[in-house]
């Protein structure tokens, strides 16, 4: 089972920004000697799940990994039919609607919408993960993880990316405490300095919560009115995509979704 576990680490080493990696570079951001790399990577050639390019012979992810994500598209359509609720949650508040998975350890963006009301409207970059303490997707879906997750997230460095950010692993732990008595989480500036986040979690069948829903807004825009209009709109949103998926939330979470919306 170690064997395999290393052997999709590789894939996990592949992102937008690095879609091709040589052998040595594989091998040093794995930890791994270029001996037994070579080993795990050509065990992920055999199943077609990375495959060599190049004069270089770099490594890139197969065609094997674009038929599982089929498969498990045409299973569980989690993109394709969550983007009708996402655009008319952007169309109905006037902001950037955003979608983010849990994924392993990591909270990844899946999907975004954009509203034509405003010109100036936060444009989502692409990022291969949404910082837990840093992004109202990331505090909403913590706060509904595993306590033994949540440790492990707030004891390792917390990145200070805007004089917003809070890093206090104290005071983020009392902001999860209020983000389940809630439902709901937000965030003024702690990603970006000019940009303000609502979200909601989303929850699996078993009540498992897998990421959240976020709608994102200049800050200059998000008033004390439009604050109360969004949360409404993003819980029954927030509601819809968890239903559509097959889960439901937790009945404490389910009750305080009824009263807000």
């Amino acid at each position: 089972m170690g064997t395999v576990l290393k052997a999709l680490e590789l894939l996990d080493l592949f992102t937008r920004a690095q879609p091709l990696i040589g052998l040595s570079d594989l091998a040093r951001q794995a930890g791994l000697n270029k001996a037994t790399c070579y080993r795990l990577a050509t065990s992920l050639c055999d199943f077609g799940l990375v495959e060599q390019v190049g004069p270089a012979r770099e490594y890139r992810l197969g065609p094997a990994v674009l038929r599982l994500a089929a498969l498990r598209e045409a299973q569980v359509p989690t993109q394709e039919a969550a983007m009708p609720i996402l655009q008319t949650l952007a169309n109905a508040t006037g902001e950037t609607a955003h979608l983010s998975l849990m994924m392993g350890q990591h909270l990844r963006p899946l999907a975004h919408a954009y509203s034509a009301t405003h010109s100036t409207r936060v444009m989502l970059e692409d990022t291969e993960s949404f910082p837990f303490h840093a992004t109202s997707s990331g505090l909403a879906t913590l706060a509904f993880q595993p306590e033994s997750l949540q440790r492990l997230v707030l004891s390792q460095p917390l990145q200070k990316l805007t004089r917003l950010t809070e890093t206090d692993p104290l005071v983020i732990s009392a902001r999860l405490e209020t983000i389940r008595s809630q439902g709901w989480a937000e965030s003024r500036g702690g990603y970006e300095a000019d940009v303000h986040s609502i979200a909601a979690p989303l929850f699996d069948t078993f009540g498992h919560c897998i990421g959240a829903l976020s709608v994102a807004a200049v800050s200059s825009r998000m008033n004390d009115s439009q604050r109360s209009a969004i949360r409404p709109v993003l819980i029954r949103a927030a509601q819809e995509i968890t239903s559509l998926w097959g889960g439901s939330p937790p009945p404490a979470i389910a009750a305080i979704w009824h009263k807000a919306a």
